[in-house]
């Protein structure tokens, strides 16, 4: 497998190195210089495949020969062991739930893979590998749990004081180990710049090995084109074929792998990108200009991000062509208080309790069918976190309806240990330079 910057299609690296590497020193994005149409057969028989059949098919059409074959069979069968079932709320409406997970969101999917494709290439001796990641709620936690305890290696998590909820607070820090968290005093899209930043340090890279657990390392992206075919999968059952995928978007990595799937053959009819306030795509693929903005807080919190990095690689899709984008993605935002009603019709109508992020892309889905009133699809609302992580979102009724996994128990008794850090990336570099034999 052969990866390009998307700053510069000359520069490729091969799949380890972008592994590692995660961004290239020009600050793009790597991007595969092919990507595979999978077969007709396999494709229009998904309903005969299990998930990690699924999983197999896809991720070894992609890298080819960067790993064995029953290797990435053996990865697979360790990483993608929970379900992604799809949950019907009427004949035309579904949630596809990414909770299952051991951090109860869809971002195990990805930090699974990516900590197993990263165990797989390191070597005995080696150097120390630093994992370097920021969130705004569920990826600190995936990340942590996918990386606890792996060989020559150390997990840095930067998260924004205040933003994230306490029981994603505790997933990041009460692991210990090779699991260190930052709570840094701003925002998602800080703590994402101080990151990006250390890639960029040639002090940083020459005294430490950086790589990113951040939907910008393509190991993040690849296993999360697993669950849409997944789910077609368990439609395709139902014997229902024209599918619209509703999506929840923060820095864009999720829909990202749904259209790099689409490339690769998925039979979907269209994706939705739904947004909180944090409305940067939306508002682009309306006017056409692309302006970011700082982020602000919303209920949704892992979608606080106003400078979604991915987006760069979802225009590559389209060969930067927004008019293409527009046929195949439509953009939607909604506030605060549309959330809150959208959790609070969901229960009622449909006795299912959906998290902000769910809510948001359901809100969406209902928007897109009011417009297209009289077609034959279904609409797929991709579910990414548990209910219990925002407790205080939720009106009383709801919430004492929630119940608590046996994991989210477990962390309660536990003690958060966490450095204070300012926005600032000089103090960030000393304290990778100064904990570099830690």
């Amino acid at each position: 497998m052969k990866l390009y910057s998307t700053q510069n299609q000359q520069n490729q690296v091969d799949f380890q190195t972008a592994v590692f590497n995660s961004m290239p020193q020009d600050k793009g994005l790597y991007m595969p210089v092919d990507i595979p149409v999978l077969s007709r057969d396999f494709l229009d028989n998904l309903d005969r495949y299990t998930l990690p059949e699924i999983a197999f098919e896809v991720s070894s059409a992609l890298l080819k020969d960067a790993i064995p074959a029953e290797d990435l069979r053996a990865i697979i069968a360790d990483a993608v062991n929970f379900d992604a079932p799809v949950h019907e709320l009427d004949e035309k409406n579904y949630v596809l739930e990414l909770f299952h997970g051991p951090s109860l969101a869809f971002k195990d999917f990805g930090a699974r893979f990516m900590s197993r494709v990263m165990a797989y290439f390191l070597k005995d001796g080696e150097q120390l590998l630093d994992v370097l990641v920021a969130t705004s709620g569920d990826t600190g936690g995936a990340v942590a749990l996918g990386f606890l305890g792996v060989p020559h290696t150390r997990v840095t998590i930067l998260y924004p004081e205040g933003k994230v909820s306490p029981i994603q607070e505790l997933q990041l820090c009460t692991n210990g180990q090779n699991i260190r968290a930052i709570t840094v005093k701003g925002t998602f899209d800080d703590c994402q710049q101080l990151v990006k930043q250390a890639f960029a340090d040639q002090e940083l890279n020459a005294s430490l090995r950086l790589t990113s657990a951040n939907s910008i390392n393509i190991s993040r992206l690849i296993p999360q084109t697993f669950y849409y075919f997944h789910a077609l999968a368990q439609l395709f059952r139902k014997g229902k074929r024209s599918v619209v995928f509703s999506v929840p978007s923060g820095n864009f990595g999720n829909i990202g792998a749904g259209l790099l799937a689409w490339k690769m053959g998925l039979p979907v009819k269209s994706f939705i990108a739904a947004t909180n306030a944090n409305d940067t795509v939306p508002r682009f693929l309306e006017s056409g200009v692309y302006e970011t903005r700082p982020s602000v807080q919303t209920y949704a919190n892992a979608m606080d991000v106003g400078a979604p990095s991915n987006w760069v690689r979802i225009m590559e899709l389209f060969k930067g062509n927004r008019q293409e984008v527009l046929k195949m993605v439509h953009g939607a935002s909604y506030t605060d208080e549309q959330t809150l009603e959208a959790i609070s019709e969901i229960y009622e109508r449909y006795n299912y309790i959906a998290c902000p992020h769910t809510a948001i892309a359901w809100l969406a889905m209902q928007e897109v069918q009011k417009q297209e009133a009289d077609n034959q699809d279904v609409y797929v609302c991709l579910s990414t976190a548990h209910a219990c992580k925002f407790p205080d979102v939720f009106p009383e009724e709801i919430a004492r309806r929630i119940e608590l996994p046996e994991q989210v128990a477990e962390m309660l008794g536990k003690e958060k240990s966490a450095t204070a850090m300012d926005a600032d990336f000089n103090a960030f570099k000393k304290y990778l330079l100064n904990t570099e034999g830690e």
